[in-house]
């Protein structure tokens, strides 16, 4: 569809954040096409975009070491809740 990259792309994009709240994963990685982020501000959508690509970084060099690795699903949902849960208490709290 000529013309409607953009438009779907974005679609693709906010289908995947079917109830995810988007200012706790402020960026998304694209098939095909590669990262977004967003933030409160330009300076701070930049620094999530390092963020993430630092992520990817460290994923990359794991899958080098082992390529077979996983990480628990249990322990993904320990460190997200622990900053964004209805108990946080890890990052710093919004004033």
């Amino acid at each position: 569809m000529e013309g409607q990259y953009e438009l779907e792309t974005g679609n693709v994009i906010v289908k995947r954040f079917e109830g995810i709240n988007p200012d706790h994963t402020p960026g998304v990685l694209v098939k095909n096409h590669g990262p977004f982020s967003w933030g409160t501000s330009p300076a701070n959508a930049v620094y999530n975009a390092k963020v993430m690509e630092q992520c990817a970084q460290m994923a990359f060099i794991s899958f080098m070491v082992n390529p077979d690795t996983t990480m628990n699903p249990l322990l993904i949902e320990k460190h997200y809740n622990r900053k964004h849960g209805p108990n946080a208490y890890y990052g710093q709290k919004k004033k």
